[in-house]
């Protein structure tokens, strides 16, 4: 998947804490028993993952046509987000709450659900919950928990194409205080360059602009959805769709972004 379908979202955003006429509209949900972590989606199909499985739908009726469970003695113990990416379903992996941390990518081959392999983080900085593309390498997040840890250690990391890091940001003060207990569940990019990422449970994205070299993430706005965190991801052919999930009920929704700046 090219990296400008992916960040194909249309807004712009100015460098306020607040996107006052940016929203989201619900417009339809689909039952999906696996929709317990987060959600990915691609041109023609969603999939909804739960800690050690994943589900495939259509995205035109919802109906489910493929699915993978973690059998006897799988090493997947706790499954997050996921990104569709020339075919392949990347699943982003860790050992939460285990210690000391461990963290992967599952991947999958879309068509037929079957893994197709894992790329492992020799001793990362925490546990791994999203992971997209970004130009020729890759935009990490790897969270802590107050559970196990101190959510102020989170990180975003961008590695090359050869899984190099070449910079490291943390998460202003402001918004770690929105995560509480927890850190940041899911991430996408926007057509400006911006991330876009949820929380563990409040009913928010939050866009952050990423200085150049690391450092701190400037968080620069706010727009509220329907979901109670969670993974989500933007529809790569319909860039103003975007797929999340309500895991007390166990539905994909998806809602339409509609605005832009103030």
């Amino acid at each position: 998947m090219r990296i400008d379908l992916v960040m194909c979202i249309g807004l712009c955003l100015v460098g306020c804490v607040s996107v006052p006429t940016a929203r989201l509209e619900v417009m339809r949900s689909w039952s999906a028993a696996e929709a317990n972590q987060g959600v990915a989606v691609d041109a023609e199909y969603f999939y909804a993952i739960d800690d050690r499985a994943l589900g495939k739908h259509e995205k035109s009726t919802g109906r489910k046509v493929g699915e993978w469970r973690a059998p006897a003695g799988s090493p997947v113990k706790h499954l997050n987000s996921g990104v569709v990416v020339g075919g392949q379903l990347l699943v982003a992996h860790s050992n939460f709450p285990a210690k000391p941390d461990e963290s992967s990518i599952e991947y999958f081959d879309a068509e037929t659900m079957r893994p197709s392999g894992r790329k492992i983080f020799e001793n990362p900085p925490g546990s791994l919950t999203w992971v997209l593309p970004a130009g020729e390498g890759w935009l990490a997040c790897f969270a802590h928990y107050r559970m196990t840890s101190d959510p102020k250690l989170s990180r975003l990391v961008r590695f090359d194409g050869r899984w190099n890091t070449l910079a490291t940001w943390e998460f202003p003060p402001e918004l770690l205080a929105k995560f509480g207990s927890f850190s940041s569940s899911g991430g996408g990019y926007a057509l400006d360059g911006r991330v876009w990422i949820s929380g563990h449970d409040a009913r928010e994205l939050y866009v952050l602009e990423l200085p150049a070299g690391g450092g701190t993430a400037r968080w620069v706005g706010s727009v509220g959805f329907v979901s109670r965190g969670q993974a989500f991801a933007w529809d790569p052919t319909r860039p103003q769709e975007l797929y999340s999930i309500q895991r007390k009920t166990r539905e994909v929704i998806v809602s339409r972004l509609s605005g832009g700046g103030p």
